[in-house]
């Protein structure tokens, strides 16, 4: 069988590539290492996980006693999302450049100094100060996520990629599982205890991950940052989502927001324009001359802007029309994670065996018929029919995540998986962030702002507001067709993808 010059043998034979760097040999552990790294990276993605479903229930808490609006509560939401979409591309570069371990441990501590500074946030700064605590927190999250998608892989060698990367979904279907629980339980005493919860966890994963990981595949040497390709992305990304959620979710003037709006464009431009000239750039455009690893991301994208939206709407459902109060909203959610967590590793050791070409599409179309049935849902939809149509879609998204991202780690050089990651992170958190932007406008529309303030405050019902509630249900209706479709859109587009095996690079 021919050997790769990027196989995870050790060489001792000094290679380059096309711009003249030397090619770093990758050492691939022998001795367990693959499990030890998986129990840090677990630790990170719980932590992540917790804190995003935990939220949910403390956002009306926080809204009452810091006496914010209900915009701020959203930016509250937005600002983390933004910030960890930004940065996910030069965390991916950096990681490459200067080792993912160094990186990864100093997510832990960004996100713990996020969680404290969003605890102990103050009324009189007006939600600021959980807005940086938050955006603090975005921070940490790039570093974890990008780095640990890396990480699994660079330890989870000959063939097993997908089995780590979907026994690395459980942590996180399972931290979305018990959010819910924890952040009810710990908003009964106070709802800075959601945020103060990460702390401890942030520090044991800092020290965990500091005397337990090591470094398989060895840095980049001498390679500067593209800081014009850095800075461009930057403003570009930031301007054109921060113009689009602001259309969503007007706190500006609307000249303003055209101004970010256009500013945005601008920026992705000059970048698109002259990123192909630079010699080491951001993000490596020859990647996508490969068609599994383009089209992979393109249909991560897709199913990003597709799914991105819908437990939002599913929870702003339960606690409205179907009159639950908070705490139970979340946990009326298990059916999605829970089918998630069951299907994500057996879907990853699939695609260890037989690649994603398959896996892919079905997971997309499975997903899609959950997004289907929510078409019809109204407030006397029994919850076992609820259980189905969430379950469909946890399932299907089970199926497809560990496959897709397998295979676009798989499609890429060693030394560029770090890119490869920042890419897959930054498309598909950029799709969240579209999807907020669409399919808000569409269910939220026709529905006075009180509603929406009291259904979000308090739950259990639309109260005096019941007249809200058809046009409510109709445009919730369109914004579950519109992701429909655009989960159709996303299983053609991962049909198309060429089959591939272990170490697609290799057979290129």
């Amino acid at each position: 069988m021919r050997t790769s010059q990027f196989s995870s043998n050790v060489s001792t034979d000094k290679k380059v590539r096309p711009d003249g760097s030397p090619v770093q040999p990758e050492q691939t552990p022998r001795d367990g290492y693959q499990w030890t790294a998986l129990s840090v990276t677990t630790v990170g993605a719980l932590l992540a996980s917790i804190q995003g479903s935990a939220l949910l229930i403390a956002l009306p808490n926080i809204l009452a006693e810091l006496h914010v609006t209900f915009f701020t509560i959203m930016w509250v939401l937005l600002g983390y999302l933004l910030i960890l979409t930004v940065f996910t591309p030069i965390v991916g570069r950096l990681a490459d450049m200067w080792g993912r371990k160094r990186l990864y441990n100093s997510g832990f501590i960004a996100f713990t100094v996020g969680s404290l500074i969003a605890g102990v946030a103050q009324p009189q700064f007006h939600g600021v100060d959980l807005i940086l605590g938050r955006v603090i927190q975005g921070l940490g999250a790039a570093l974890l996520i990008t780095n640990s998608t890396v990480i699994v892989t660079d330890a989870f060698r000959n063939g097993q990629v997908g089995l780590g990367l979907g026994v690395n979904q459980i942590a996180g279907a399972a931290g979305f599982l018990i959010g819910p629980i924890i952040g009810g339980l710990l908003t009964e005493f106070s709802w800075r205890w959601v945020f103060l919860f990460n702390v401890p966890i942030g520090i044991f994963g800092a020290f965990w991950g500091i005397w337990r990981l090591r470094e398989p595949v060895r840095p980049l040497e001498r390679q500067p940052l593209d800081w014009f390709g850095s800075i461009t992305l930057t403003i570009g990304l930031a301007g054109l989502l921060l113009g689009l959620s602001m259309l969503a979710f007007p706190i500006l003037p609307q000249p303003v927001t055209i101004t970010i709006f256009v500013t945005g464009i601008v920026g992705l431009a000059l970048f698109i324009a002259i990123e192909p000239r630079i010699k080491v750039p951001l993000i490596q455009l020859r990647l996508f001359r490969t068609r599994l690893f383009t089209l992979a991301n393109l249909s991560g994208l897709l199913n990003g802007i597709a799914r991105g939206a819908v437990l939002f709407l599913l929870i702003f459902f339960l606690q409205g029309p179907y009159g639950k109060d908070p705490l139970t909203a979340g946990l009326m959610l298990t059916p999605f994670g829970a089918a998630f967590m069951i299907v994500g590793p057996v879907s990853g050791r699939l695609s260890d065996r037989f690649g994603s070409r398959l896996l892919a599409p079905i997971g997309l179309a499975i997903s899609a018929l959950g997004l289907l049935g929510l078409t019809t849902i109204n407030q006397f939809t029994p919850y076992w029919a609820l259980s189905i149509y969430m379950a469909l879609m946890g399932g299907g998204s089970g199926l497809f995540v560990s496959p897709n991202t397998n295979a676009i780690m798989s499609s890429v050089e060693p030394h560029t998986r770090g890119a490869a990651a920042g890419i897959l992170n930054m498309l598909n958190n950029t799709g969240s962030m579209l999807s907020i932007a669409i399919v808000f406008p569409l269910a939220l529309s026709q529905i006075p702002f009180n509603a929406i303030q009291q259904v979000f405050i308090t739950g259990g019902g639309m109260g005096a507001f019941s007249s809200a509630i058809p046009p409510f249900l109709s445009g919730l209706h369109l914004a579950f067709l519109v992701s429909f479709v655009l989960s159709i859109i996303a299983a053609i587009v991962a049909a198309l993808r060429p089959a591939h095996g272990q170490r697609a690079y290799e057979k290129a």
